[in-house]
């Protein structure tokens, strides 16, 4: 996709100003200048035990999840400025949501991946579900509740088609402080929360299709429907299982 070029940049200097620095510099004018002095011995430790005082993420423990909390503002404001960013790069809704889509996938597979090096490390005998029920279970509650601090609010089965189950969540946090215009009604920024599911179900086994529909009730109006569409080999491979 081609971008709009970026506005070519313009001196702020003026002829005059120029003119002015040039007599200014210190090759041309007859004043000294003087260097800052050298800081003390005293103040040059406490600087560095100041620096060496500050938490590096890189030196945290990942399996203590206390400290790995973020600020739901600061999280609200980054997303936001994520749709904003990609709303203007976009041709209409249904690429804006594929493109949410592709950026949530990739926290995803991050996300996978820690909480399988978790169960790991602190498990002698780390378990890995084969079968489909357990592993949405464990998306319904373990990974809702790494990304967004709780878990979903139930899981259905679709009555008509055996290969759909869906994940309901009455009040997703990336979706509080999102104002959708009247004529993106259809607009979903669960999204984002479908790439993740998606990443999930393809790291562990159970390719799928997620999507997000807008599912609002009196009660509940920014209510979510997280769709998956489970492929066949997933459906033949749980008959074998049975």
């Amino acid at each position: 996709m081609a971008y709009a070029q970026p506005h070519p940049r313009l001196s702020v200097l003026s002829t005059t100003s120029q003119s002015s620095l040039d007599h200014l510099s210190p090759t041309t004018s007859s004043t000294r200048f003087s260097l800052p002095s050298v800081p003390s011995g005293s103040a040059t430790a406490a600087s560095t035990r100041s620096t060496a005082a500050r938490p590096n993420i890189y030196d945290r423990n990942l399996n203590k999840t206390r400290v790995s909390e973020v600020s739901a503002s600061a999280f609200s404001f980054l997303f936001s400025e994520v749709v904003q960013y990609t709303q203007k790069r976009v041709s209409g809704i249904n690429d804006l949501e594929r493109r949410l889509n592709t950026l949530g996938y990739r926290i995803g597979t991050r996300v996978l991946e820690l909480m399988v090096w978790r169960a790991e490390s602190s498990s002698k005998t780390p378990k890995r579900e084969i079968r489909f029920l357990p592993a949405l279970m464990s998306i319904h509650t373990q990974v809702w509740k790494a990304v967004f601090g709780k878990p979903a609010d139930a899981i259905e089965k679709s009555v008509e088609n055996a290969d759909e189950y869906m994940i309901i969540d009455n009040d997703p946090p990336i979706e509080r402080h999102i104002s959708v215009p009247r004529d993106m009604s259809q607009l979903s920024c669960s999204s984002f929360t479908a790439g993740i599911v998606e990443a999930v179900m393809d790291g562990l086994g159970f390719p799928a299709r997620v999507t997000a529909h807008n599912t609002p009730t009196t009660q509940f109006p920014s209510r979510t429907t997280i769709l998956i569409k489970l492929e066949q080999s997933v459906l033949d491979r749980e008959e074998l299982l049975k």
